[in-house]
């Protein structure tokens, strides 16, 4: 019985490209002229293997939303301002225009 659960493992490795990945990294790591010291330290970076942890990663991934609406934010604050520096000043009502020297004397 403990046989067939093993084939059934063995069969959803091979299929899902474990093995593959796992012979291939091998095969480089005894290719290796010179071996590295920390074999396992290796094996993880080559399968890219990730050193964070759960928390680490959710409070990475909570810090890059964050500041993505924050950019977001400062982007259309620029945009405002930039649109504020173009815009014609209204012209005030208050002072009446001054005649042009000549066109008043008739």
């Amino acid at each position: 019985m403990l046989f067939l659960y093993y084939q059934h493992f063995r069969r959803y490795l091979e299929r899902s490209g474990v093995v593959d990945s796992l012979t291939t990294l091998f095969v480089s790591l005894y290719e290796q002229q010179e071996k590295p010291a920390q074999a396992l330290e290796y094996v993880k970076e080559r399968l890219g293997a990730m050193t964070l942890t759960a928390p680490h990663t959710q409070a990475l991934q909570q810090e890059a939303n964050d500041l993505r609406q924050r950019c977001e934010c400062l982007e259309e604050e620029n945009k405002d301002l930039k649109l504020q520096q173009y815009e014609p000043d209204a012209p005030e009502d208050d002072e009446p225009e001054a005649p042009e020297d000549g066109a008043a004397a008739n």
